[in-house]
């Protein structure tokens, strides 16, 4: 089974999207910011990274742009999942090695065809 470490300061997010994915037959882990998702990276490396922006400590651009600077064997399928819809956001996602970036609020088709397109289901 792949796993996905679901990245948001929000609770509620977190559930939802564990809901969702779980659904789809992934095995779900949370972290509620940058730091503890780095943390999570180091000691145990998902097939993908559902990332919010916007959260205290470490955004997720600045854990993106601190995952890519580590020498790790390998890296993770980030989808960026977050309200932050400008194109300025969009592209500095994509230029620190996002795979794909998903609007909230978010459905569960929506993220079953991200995880399509980034190679996970």
């Amino acid at each position: 089974m792949k796993n996905c470490l679901v990245v948001d300061d929000s609770k509620v997010i977190r559930k939802v999207a564990r809901h969702i994915l779980e659904s789809l037959d992934l095995v779900v882990d949370e972290a509620v910011d940058g730091r503890e998702a780095l943390t999570h990276c180091e000691a145990t490396m998902p097939d993908v990274v559902l990332l919010d922006w916007n959260m205290p400590h470490m955004t997720g651009l600045e854990f993106l742009n601190e995952l890519t600077r580590r020498k790790l064997p390998q890296h993770p399928k980030i989808i960026f999942c977050t309200t932050e819809n400008g194109l300025g956001h969009i592209r500095a996602a994509v230029e620190a090695g996002a795979d794909e970036y998903v609007m909230k609020p978010f459905d569960r088709e929506t993220l079953e065809s991200k995880l399509q397109l980034v190679g996970i289901l």
